[in-house]
């Protein structure tokens, strides 16, 4: 019988660590707190589906963690603007937040209860410089400068997002995609690819892109 691993900053620290991250007590506090508010948020409202704590870490997580240390490895401003569009549970934006916090990150979600989970998470965990929209992309992007950085998941098909919102990107902007394989050979017109990193998640392979306009990749 597997032996019940409680939840606190101190079990995932020690998950974390395996995993290969060194992270502050207070991150890990911090994603201890966040992983107990998805679960709890998770049974009423399916944000996640059935995972349990741990598995959750090191499954759902884990990605943000892989995706700090990406972001610091590309040439970003200092204090970039930030998108994430269909933010749903906060991933991987609010991990993401715990461990990376340079300039301002919005979260984008148009379902209003997630985006409220999302708000009050952000709340809780008092991440700087971190904000909540709840609304259409379309809306969101509507009069803003063009971003610095696009985050995308799942929000919809990678060569559908660069045709709807590519063209709000900084000329030296990046579209970063988080995906289960590695980029394609061909990029459509106007873009290319600046760098990309794959790496494990459990038995599972998964990949990072970032993409730029054609002007400005390296």
């Amino acid at each position: 019988m597997k032996k019940t691993v409680h939840m606190n900053a101190e079990t995932v620290g020690a998950i974390v660590r395996e995993c290969g991250f060194a992270l502050t007590d207070g991150q890990m506090g911090n994603l201890a707190t966040y992983l107990e508010l998805v679960l709890k948020w998770n049974k009423v409202m399916n944000l996640i589906g059935p995972y349990s704590w741990d598995d959750a870490l090191r499954t759902l997580l884990m990605d943000s963690l892989h995706l700090a240390v990406f972001l610091d490895s590309l040439k970003l401003p200092d204090a970039p603007s930030c998108w994430d569009f269909g933010a749903g549970a906060g991933l991987p934006g609010i991990p993401l937040r715990i461990v990376w916090q340079r300039g301002e990150y919005h979260l984008v979600e148009v379902r209003e209860k997630r985006a409220l989970f999302m708000q009050q998470t952000v709340a809780r965990l008092g991440l700087p410089h971190t904000h909540v929209f709840r609304g259409r992309a379309e809306d969101f992007m509507e009069g803003r400068i063009p971003a610095d950085l696009l985050l995308s998941r799942a929000f919809m098909p990678w060569e559908r997002l660069l045709e709807f919102a590519g063209d709000r990107v900084a000329p030296n902007g990046r579209v970063v995609i988080l995906a289960l394989e590695s980029p394609p050979a061909a990029l459509p017109a106007g873009w290319g690819l600046e760098d990309s990193q794959e790496y494990a998640i459990g038995s599972d392979t998964r990949y990072f892109w970032s993409l730029m306009p054609n002007s400005a990749a390296i």
